[in-house]
């Protein structure tokens, strides 16, 4: 038994090793798609990109940005207003809400500043863990694994994770694994892997530089 552990685990300690390898040699850099110029544009973006594409958050944030240029203008307007700029994507209502919310909250309790810490982020309307990561991880360049769709998926077909069946338990499996100053490009590594070649459907196995280590590609031939 004893065995049979240590060679799951030294399996699991060189998938991890030659993943970061072939991504620290083929992926240099990699970094959000998202378009912001400050903290605060940043946290808006990825509001809005629950369940939506960064595509189109893109699409629509030039003009929301040069409408509520800072968090009092946002502050100083009402969910109906947001709503208009922001239509076109996924749950405009509720989004609205918590842009105004959050903009109101920045303002009364952290003096205008997006917050640091995941804890104090996820008080934020419209911020839950993922989005906390998120700013903590590309603003602060703190180790958060942010967990989205993506990484949830990739971990789990390449075997980084166990089958984990929630986002935290993918998050913790990474950050346990994963080298501390790695943890923020990780995060855009597999998100950016699972967007363009790990694809939900149909992976784009023979062109994916990862078949060596991939649990799902080995297990298929």
């Amino acid at each position: 038994m004893r065995k049979t552990e240590t060679e799951k685990a030294m399996r699991k300690e060189e998938r991890y090793k030659g993943v970061l390898n072939w991504f620290k040699e083929n992926v240099p850099v990699a970094e959000t798609e998202l378009h912001y110029d400050d903290p605060y544009q940043l946290l808006i973006a990825v509001i809005l990109s629950a369940q939506c594409t960064d595509k189109r958050v893109n699409m629509i944030t030039p003009a929301l940005f040069e409408a509520f240029p800072t968090p009092e203008v946002m502050a100083a307007s009402t969910p109906e207003v947001v709503f208009e700029y922001i239509r076109s994507v996924s749950y405009p209502n509720n989004k609205a809400k918590h842009l105004v919310g959050m903009a109101k909250m920045l303002i009364e309790d952290f003096k205008g500043v997006v917050p640091s810490d995941i804890d104090e982020l996820q008080k934020l309307p419209g911020v839950g863990r993922k989005t906390a990561n998120v700013i903590a991880s590309v603003v602060y360049d703190k180790p958060a694994m942010a967990v989205d769709t993506h990484v949830f998926r990739v971990s789990n077909r390449i075997g980084l994770t166990n089958n984990s069946k929630t986002p935290l338990e993918t998050e913790k499996e990474l950050v346990k694994n994963i080298p501390e100053e790695l943890i923020p490009i990780a995060h855009h590594w597999l998100i950016l892997h699972g967007r363009y070649v790990c694809l939900a459907r149909k992976p784009k196995c023979e062109e994916c530089g990862l078949k060596p280590w991939c649990k799902h590609f080995l297990k298929q031939t």
